[in-house]
């Protein structure tokens, strides 16, 4: 069988420039991620473009590990980080396949000494985000100890939760990190070896596993972070904690090649669980979440999206598959402050260029929502947002998130414009974008999600890229 790398090679001959010179996709995308790669002070990125199922781009750019100056190839390894959780998610709808478990079975069953609320939760609401367990907060656990799965299900199980099972969606690191205990109880192997066997083997993906701090993994990254715009090392957490469930991959670009294909093929499963995968999950009110197994699925400039990222340990990640378009773009980085999923929008543009961003504001059909808007960006600049108002954002959000965004706005001058760009309903939330322009720093995107309720489900502000 011929590799990905000798497809690689043949179908990168066919994009040379054009017979009057200009540049062609590839081309444009190698200036492109240059330029980004300064910018952004991003040490090293993989980059693979994949077109009607032709493999047009799976390059190396920077370098991997920047002390000894190697260079990223697309055998480069980089950590999944929650790019990983559509692999659990996978090997889960494997053993629901050899009826060795079932979607609505209880983790109580897998968990017996769980609370007993926790009777309520499903095997389908830990890969949905649907369960109401929170995400792991900081406070609870010390990132420097190695963590049994037996001792981070104890932990867990010392949370509340958050809402009724099945009644909300909110992003939960720890739900998945329980599902690989699951695998573990329903197979008595240990989840990456069931991955290895059922997922990365049969779809070709040759050097995936989970990461080890102990074995030798060639082509290894090292992941960095930016320390007041100085490169340092990302920071050390314990072994076990880079082996969870939760998105704990080492992959290169040509695994999530041989990935998509084997996702574009339905390789591995069942054409009914891919199905199941990509399916949005439904909530208690019968209205739908834009969430799958593992992946975000919604709509992009008119077309349906498969998309996800992930950011651990000094890496960034992000997947995304435009199915109008048959366009995948996936975008490794070693760097904790980088933006994937804005640099694979870009690549996205460039192969097609209607997926380029639509910058045009909407007419203010919700004043109520855009004044509230102005008064939380007001709080953020000042360090006044409070958590009486942020009922249903995930665990961990205070004190971190407000105080990264009162940097953010440190010496922003006056607010000059705020501009709906989008609102949309996800499950019984509604999401709002805005562009807010501001006297010194220019622009930055803010978005809000307000539950029924009228509390905050989410509240992000961010500086807007130049576009390069």
């Amino acid at each position: 069988m011929t590799s990905w790398r000798l497809v690689v090679m043949a179908t990168l001959v066919g994009w040379a420039a054009d017979a009057r010179g200009a540049p062609s996709p590839v081309e444009n995308v190698d200036a492109f991620v240059q330029t980004e790669l300064a910018r952004q002070k991003i040490p090293g990125m993989a980059v693979a473009v994949v077109q009607r199922g032709k493999v047009v781009l799976a390059k190396g750019y920077g370098l991997a590990n920047v002390e000894l100056g190697v260079p990223v190839s697309p055998e480069t390894k980089f950590l999944s980080a929650s790019v990983g959780k559509q692999f659990t998610a996978a090997a889960v709808m494997a053993l629901v396949e050899d009826g060795k478990l079932s979607l609505d079975d209880s983790i109580v069953k897998f968990y017996p000494d769980a609370p007993w609320r926790w009777r309520g939760i499903t095997v389908r609401h830990l890969l949905t985000h649907t369960s109401g367990i929170p995400d792991y907060d900081s406070s609870a656990f010390d990132y420097r100890k190695d963590y049994s799965e037996d001792d981070l299900a104890r932990i867990a199980f010392g949370m509340k939760l958050e809402f009724e099972p099945g009644t909300r969606w909110n992003y939960s690191n720890t739900g998945y990190a329980l599902l690989g205990g699951v695998v573990r109880k329903a197979t008595g192997r240990f989840y990456g070896d069931v991955l290895r066997e059922r997922i990365f083997v049969p779809l070709g993906m040759k050097t995936a596993r989970v990461n080890s701090e102990s074995d030798l993994i060639r082509n290894r990254a090292a992941g960095y972070q930016l320390d007041k715009g100085e490169l340092k090392n990302q920071e050390w957490v314990s072994p076990t904690l880079n082996t969870t469930a939760d998105g704990s991959l080492s992959l290169s670009i040509l695994d999530l090649v041989a990935w998509d294909a084997g996702i574009r093929t339905r390789g591995a499963l069942r054409p009914e669980s891919w199905n199941t995968i990509f399916a949005p999950v439904r909530l208690a009110t019968g209205k739908t979440y834009p969430y799958g197994f593992g992946w975000f699925v919604d709509d992009f400039e008119g077309q349906a999206r498969q998309h996800h990222g992930g950011a651990w340990q000094g890496f960034k990640t992000y997947i995304a598959r435009y199915l109008a378009d048959d366009l995948t773009i996936m975008v490794l980085v070693n760097l904790a402050d980088a933006d994937p999923g804005e640099l694979a929008r870009d690549i996205a543009a460039l192969f097609e260029p209607k997926l380029a961003r639509s910058e045009a504001p909407i007419p203010d059909r919700d004043p109520e929502v855009t004044d509230r808007v102005r008064r939380l960006i007001a709080a953020a600049r000042e360090g006044r947002l409070s958590p009486d108002e942020f009922a249903w954002v995930r665990a961990g959000f205070f004190p971190s998130a407000p105080k990264a965004y009162q940097e953010a706005l440190q010496g922003a001058g006056a607010l000059m414009r705020l501009e709906p760009l989008w609102v949309r309903e996800m499950g019984d939330d509604r999401a709002f974008a805005y562009l807010a322009t501001f006297e010194k720093k220019g622009a930055f995107d803010v978005t809000i999600k307000v539950a029924p309720d009228g509390k905050l489900a989410g509240f992000g502000i961010r500086p807007r890229a130049p576009r390069s």
